[in-house]
C-alpha cells in the first residue's frame, strides 16, 4: 500500500510538461475559433462534407448526452443557408443523381415516382424506397433529400438513420397525420416544409422547420400557384412590418403564428429561415420569376432531367 502511495504522490516528470513548447502551444487556435460550419464559400462537395460532418457531430454530442442533443435550431438553419442561391434537382435514380451534380444542382431530391402522379392515379405516395435513397447518396457528393409524410415521424427517423441530409415534410405525398405535424425539434437532421401564406410558414418554423418553400401545384408544370403563395407571403411581410408592437399581437391572432417570429419577419422584412420555390418550377424562366420575387433558390420538376 505504502508503494502504491508513493507511486500516486510522485511528481510529474518535467519532460512531460515541457513536450510542448510556447511556441507550438500559441499556434494552436483555441476550440472557440474553429467553426465547423463554413457557410457561402464551400464548393458542392465540401458544402455536403460540412453538412454530414455536422450531422455527425451532433449524433456524438447527443451520445454524449450535451446541450446539443437533437442539433440546435441555429446550427440546422445554418445548414439551410449553404443551399441558397441554388436549385435543387429531383431525382429517381443514382444516374440522374450524377447528372444533375455535374449540372451544377446544390442538392437533390431523392424520389422513386412523381408523386403527383401516383396520388393522381389514385395510389398512396409513401416514402422512397430507402434502398435507392442510399444508392443516391453513394453516388454523389452534394447534399441529399428525401420525402417524409406529413405527421409520419418513423418514416423521418428511417430518413436521418440511412443518411439523408435533409427531410422534406411533403404535402405531395399522401398525408399520414390530418392534424399533426412532425415535431421536427426531435431530429438532427434539417427540415424543409411547404407553406401557402406568412401563416403556414411560421407554424412550420416554429415545429422545427430550417427550410420554407412554396407548395404550389408540384407536376403540372403551371407555376400560377407557387406565384400566388410567394407573393401571399410576401404580401404579409410587408403588412407585419409597418405595424406596431400591439397590432402585431392581433396579427398574430389572425395568423395563427407565434408573436415572437412574426415580430422577428417584422424587423427583418424576411422569414427567419431559407425560402424556396417549388411546385409547377417547368422552365428557366419560371425558376428566374420565382428568384427575382425573392426566393432564395428553387427546386426544379424532374422533367428537366428525363433520360
Amino acid at each position: 500500500m505504502s508503494q502504491l502511495q508513493q507511486t500516486l504522490d510522485a511528481p510529474v516528470p518535467s519532460s512531460a510538461a515541457s513536450s510542448i513548447s510556447p511556441s507550438s502551444a500559441a499556434s494552436i487556435p483555441p476550440t472557440s475559433s474553429i467553426n465547423p460550419l463554413i457557410v457561402g464559400t464551400a464548393t458542392n462537395g465540401s458544402q455536403v462534407a460540412s453538412t454530414r460532418s455536422a450531422t455527425a457531430m451532433q449524433s456524438s454530442n447527443s451520445i454524449a448526452g450535451t446541450s446539443v442533443g437533437t442539433g440546435t435550431f441555429g446550427v440546422k438553419t445554418g445548414l439551410a443557408q449553404m443551399l441558397k442561391g441554388g436549385v435543387i434537382m429531383d431525382v429517381v435514380n443514382a444516374e440522374q443523381a450524377r447528372i444533375a451534380e455535374e449540372a451544377g444542382a446544390c442538392a437533390v431530391m431523392a424520389l422513386e415516382r412523381v408523386p403527383s402522379d401516383i396520388r393522381r392515379d389514385g395510389g398512396v405516395a409513401r416514402m422512397s424506397d430507402p434502398q435507392m435513397i442510399k444508392e443516391i447518396i453513394d453516388a454523389v457528393t452534394i447534399p441529399v433529400m428525401a420525402k417524409a409524410r406529413i405527421g409520419h415521424f418513423v418514416e423521418a427517423r428511417i430518413l436521418q438513420a440511412i443518411g439523408v441530409d435533409y427531410i422534406d415534410e411533403s404535402e405531395v405525398l399522401t398525408p399520414a397525420d390530418p392534424e399533426h405535424h412532425i415535431n421536427k425539434h426531435s431530429f438532427k437532421v434539417p427540415f424543409v416544409c411547404g407553406a401557402k401564406n406568412l401563416g403556414e410558414a411560421l407554424r412550420r418554423i416554429s415545429e422545427g422547420a430550417a427550410m420554407i418553400r412554396t407548395k404550389g401545384e408540384a407536376g403540372t408544370g403551371n407555376v400560377i400557384e407557387a406565384v400566388r403563395h410567394e407573393r401571399a407571403v410576401l404580401a404579409d411581410i410587408r403588412r407585419a412590418s409597418v405595424m406596431s408592437d400591439e397590432e402585431l399581437y392581433t396579427f398574430a391572432k389572425e395568423l395563427s403564428a407565434p408573436y415572437h417570429l412574426l415580430k422577428e419577419v417584422a424587423r427583418t422584412k424576411r422569414l427567419p429561415v431559407v425560402n424556396f420555390a417549388a411546385g409547377g418550377i417547368a422552365t428557366p424562366a419560371d425558376a428566374a420569376l420565382m428568384m427575382q420575387l425573392g426566393c432564395d433558390g428553387v427546386f426544379c420538376r424532374i422533367g428537366y432531367l428525363q433520360i
